[in-house]
């Protein structure tokens, strides 16, 4: 089983930033790609931006210019760095995992989504 916790979501002015952090923990596991989705009332759910374990990257096009993914192997955590944030960021920001669980009878692929953290632009 694999739990991920988010942190750093809160209030900022229009033009400020933040960065979220999601780390994976358990046991028999192994991560491969990590990113972050968000979620505002009315629309749908939408990918932000990706990374690989190779550290290839994917981002919307509506945040690729101001959101920079990174991430951590050794300690299963992805970032999130959101620069020159604007009202329309504002979102449930929920991380994602793709991973492996170790059984008995071999390496499973499971995904795993965190409970998100809320992302608030507003002057």
């Amino acid at each position: 089983q694999v739990q991920l916790v988010e942190s750093g979501g809160g209030l900022v002015q229009p033009g400020g930033s933040l960065r979220l952090s999601c780390a994976a923990s358990g046991s028999s596991f192994s991560v491969n790609a990590m990113g972050w989705y968000r979620q505002a009332p009315g629309k749908q759910r939408e990918l932000v931006a990706t990374i690989t374990s190779a550290d290839n990257t994917n981002y919307a096009s509506s945040v690729k210019d101001r959101f920079t993914i990174s991430r951590d192997n050794a300690q299963n955590t992805v970032y999130l760095q959101m620069n020159s944030l604007k009202p329309e960021d504002t979102a449930v920001y929920v991380c994602n995992a793709e991973t492996l669980i170790y059984t008995a009878y071999g390496r499973i692929p499971r995904t795993y989504w965190g409970q998100g953290t809320q992302v608030t632009v507003s002057s």
